[in-house]
């Protein structure tokens, strides 16, 4: 754009060319503003100038003259916390063993609130194997049948021949007579399958939960095994081992040819305490009392299931009687009683015994359970023996101080409840052992 003519000044007149101009009336030039790089006033230092900038500490990294910095995080050390050692069992009312030798303290069967820790064997190998290495002395009987295995098989006759009729009745009445003799000869034979071992296994693992040891479980199992067999005369291979999942300290002679141990027995009780157990059960095998208790069982199942129908038919048939009348309920117990009493008068060598049978292999059960243990001291084990009965006594002694802790009172058998019990108290099996027992010094 163009600009408007300025006011007309009158033309300057100099004297000479030595006079300066005149200065016209006006504001001063303004100061040229200073950039960066002139002289007179200093520039803003901005990162990259000549001024030299902020030095920060260079981080020093692994590999350079100066040591790395200190972090807050690393300075101290990891907190050393102190081990405390394995505070050892409570000591139960009647738990330490007044013999040579105290009773080792297991740990707790049942822990409360226990973090969860692979269970591993921790007990200590404190057993004498006196026969590691050597030639093993086989005794002449492997197995036999002593007294208690005798009457467990005669106590079961009455039993055996109500379940032959039994059997007989129902072959011959479904098959007719030919095909149902044939029936009950392979029923008869049936009692063989005792001594079958893969149908001892099977039976194992069904009925009593059994497995096959771990390859761990085995190294620890078999040289104690081994060693207690070794003292006894017996080939070790004669039986199969076996293990139990089960916090509870308790072994088991199954059938003819299995010996099953619980895990907590095989992994938290001293070597020369499972030998204890394991001479036990060895002393059942020996005895017959195994496979005559599975026999006698067989043999009277028929009976037996007969005979739970028979009570459930007479159940069922007085609820229904109760239904229409108490005249007709009356009627029908009195009709039952008089059947019974009639079996009781005709057939007295039959009724009987199977009234008293389950009272008299009761007591063929305690005198096995003694037996065994004579068997296990006379191996050598009487003070071991001792030390695992005082620990079962110091179990039930803690439940009846937790149950009275609470207020309750556990239910004991009594009167003739106590007469169908199969194992005799621990007292009586302590006392049992004590001649076999080393004299104090």
């Amino acid at each position: 754009m163009s600009q408007p003519p300025g006011p007309a000044y009158p033309e300057p007149q100099y004297p000479g060319a030595a006079s300066p101009p005149p200065q016209y009336p006006g504001p001063a030039a303004p100061t040229p503003p200073q950039y960066p790089g002139a002289a007179a006033p200093t520039p803003p230092q901005y990162p990259g100038a000549t001024t030299p900038t902020p030095q920060y500490p260079e981080p020093q990294y692994p590999g350079t003259a100066a040591a790395p910095p200190s972090y807050p995080q690393a300075a101290p050390a990891q907190p050393q916390y102190p081990t405390a050692p394995p505070a050892p069992a409570p000591q139960y009312p009647g738990a330490a063993a007044p013999y040579p030798g105290t009773a080792p303290q297991y740990p707790a069967q049942h822990p409360q609130q226990a973090p969860f820790v692979p269970q591993q064997p921790v007990a200590p190998d404190d057993l004498d194997y006196r026969h590691q290495g050597r030639r093993m002395h086989v005794a002449a009987h492997q197995r036999g049948a002593d007294a208690t295995a005798i009457g467990q098989l005669a106590t079961q006759v009455p039993s055996f021949l109500v379940s032959l009729a039994v059997v007989a009745a129902l072959a011959v009445a479904m098959f007719g007579t030919a095909v149902g003799w044939l029936v009950v000869l392979a029923w008869l034979a049936s009692g063989a399958l005792v001594f079958h071992r893969p149908t001892e296994l099977l039976f194992a693992r069904r009925a009593f939960k059994l497995r096959a040891p771990l390859a761990a479980e085995r190294a620890r199992l078999e040289p104690i095994w081994r060693e207690v067999t070794a003292r006894a005369g017996i080939e070790a291979d004669t039986y199969e081992l076996m293990v139990e999942n089960s916090d509870d300290l308790n072994a088991s002679a199954v059938a003819g040819h299995v010996v099953g141990v619980t895990t907590y027995a095989l992994n938290k009780i001293p070597s020369s305490n499972l030998a204890a157990v394991l001479a036990h059960e060895l002393g059942h095998h020996v005895g017959g009392h195994a496979w005559a208790g599975l026999l006698g069982y067989w043999y009277s199942l028929p009976g037996r299931i007969a005979w739970a129908l028979t009570r459930g038919l007479a159940r069922i048939a007085i609820a229904v009687a109760s239904v229409f009348s108490a005249a007709a309920t009356g009627i029908l117990v009195l009709f039952m009683g008089m059947f019974v009493i009639t079996g009781f008068l005709v057939a007295w060598y039959i009724t009987i015994p199977l009234v008293i049978a389950p009272y008299l292999l009761a007591y063929a059960g305690r005198q096995g359970e003694l037996r065994a243990d004579q068997q296990a001291a006379a191996l050598g084990f009487a003070t071991e023996m001792v030390q695992v009965l005082h620990h079962f006594q110091a179990e039930e002694d803690a439940a009846k101080a937790y149950a009275a802790a609470r207020g309750k009172k556990l239910k004991e058998p009594g009167g003739l409840a106590k007469l169908l019990t199969t194992h005799p108290d621990n007292i009586t099996r302590i006392r049992a052992l004590e001649p076999y027992l080393p004299l104090p010094r």
